[in-house]
């Protein structure tokens, strides 16, 4: 393959949205426009079925601020999808008609903002197009508030993410002291298979005010010693604040929140959600305390307004790799996070490729050294990997004192 390689780009966003994956927008969609390869820059509507669809937006008609005002703006600017492409060598209906699309605007370099599953459809898109002859580079942009994409130190969105969490328990710990009666609080996390984000929460507890138990989907969730742990800590406090991961499950696999449904989304996984309510019905009837259960839900993934300055650099840093890697002649590879430290032994981050078939499906979890002995908290080794990477206040423009989001035109290629 040669260095130089003309023509069009199309730059997606795909799966749960973050409050910095516009950022990872930014990044590839401003380098793009810069780079002289390529002719134009196109914004797939809700990610891979916009490029279905033909429905791609031409993101070089847009405010240049405007698209500055994408690296403050949570969620998916562009759209996201829930969409599972089928095995190609089963079902290459999809592939083709991608194809089709990708020719009818030379499309040359194709850029995927998302997580696991995201990764997969980058790969089956980069192994097809490499088959069919179509020269067409292909990376994938990290993103996942789940912090589980594997290969990378961490995830764009996670920091954010955590940041939240952290402040909001710091938060809610202050609230549920406020009474001498006293009450049992908990708190629900995102996470089906990775505790990343539950374990966020012992931030606050690290700075005086946070949960006093943390529980992770690592290890098998054991009900008896879970409800001892709260009912030895609300005897001696009067209080309690509990932080749990939604995917919290049993010895045998049985989620803990039961709600698992008939309904799941588009790549099959369970959607999740009353961990918190079940599980203050069993304190409550064990203890007799006031019990609030509070579902964090959207809201961790979304709340831009206390995101991290390292997280928006480093998203938007990450989607201007790709994009800088690809014009180089890289395909097939995903951009991850390497952990390093500065001269003076501070926090630095530093860039690879790592190939899309090692990352595709696959989950880093919380190591189990990380957690502590009996299960109800994390050690100062999660601490110690978290903190840097939620520090920094971004600028946020706002108007008339709220937040001043993209506002983009959108305009059809």
């Amino acid at each position: 393959m040669s260095n130089k390689l003309v023509g069009a780009c199309v730059i997606g966003q795909s799966g749960g949205p973050t409050s910095v994956i516009n950022a990872s927008a930014y990044g590839a969609i401003t380098a793009a426009l810069e780079a002289e390869e390529i002719t134009q820059v196109l914004g797939a509507d809700h990610g891979i079925t916009g490029v279905l669809d033909d429905k791609l937006y031409d993101m070089g008609l847009e405010d240049p601020q405007e698209l500055a005002y994408l690296k403050n703006t949570p969620a998916s600017e562009l759209g996201s999808c829930r969409y599972k492409l089928a095995d190609p060598d089963v079902d290459d209906t999809d592939y083709k008609r991608i194809l089709e699309v990708f020719k009818k605007h030379n499309v040359r370099y194709f850029f995927y903002n998302g997580g696991n599953d995201s990764m997969d459809t980058c790969d089956k898109i980069s192994r097809f197009m490499s088959k069919s002859g179509w020269e067409c580079r292909v990376m994938g942009i990290p993103k996942t508030i789940d912090n589980d994409l594997w290969g990378t130190d961490h995830c764009p969105g996670f920091a954010s993410a955590a940041k939240y969490i952290a402040t909001s328990a710091m938060e809610v710990s202050k609230d549920g002291r406020v009474y001498p009666t006293g009450q049992v609080t908990i708190m629900e996390i995102m996470g089906r298979h990775a505790g990343w984000l539950a374990a966020s929460a012992a931030l606050a507890t690290h700075f005086g005010a946070g949960p006093d138990l943390v529980y992770l989907p690592e290890v098998d969730f054991d009900q008896e010693a879970f409800l001892a742990d709260v009912e030895r800590i609300y005897s001696e406090k009067k209080s309690c604040l509990v932080a749990v991961s939604e995917g919290l499950h049993f010895a045998d696999g049985t989620f803990v929140s039961q709600a698992k449904t008939s309904s799941t989304d588009g790549f099959g996984h369970a959607q999740l959600g009353g961990l918190a309510a079940r599980l203050g019905e069993m304190v409550k009837e064990r203890t007799g305390a006031k019990v609030r259960a509070i579902e964090l839900s959207l809201l961790q993934r979304c709340g831009a307004h206390l995101a991290s300055k390292t997280d928006v650099e480093e998203a938007e840093m990450a989607g201007r790799k790709a994009v800088e890697a690809a014009v180089a002649g890289e395909t097939g590879k995903m951009v991850a996070f390497e952990r390093a430290a500065d001269e003076k032994g501070g926090y630095l981050c530093k860039y690879i490729l790592l190939p899309l078939t090692s990352v595709a499906n696959a989950e880093k979890k919380v190591p189990l050294e990380w957690i502590n002995p009996e299960h109800n908290f994390v050690t100062d080794e999660f601490i110690n990997y978290a903190l840097p990477l939620i520090q920094g206040e971004p600028e946020r423009p706002t108007e008339h004192s709220l937040p001043r989001y993209a506002r983009l035109k959108k305009i059809r290629a």
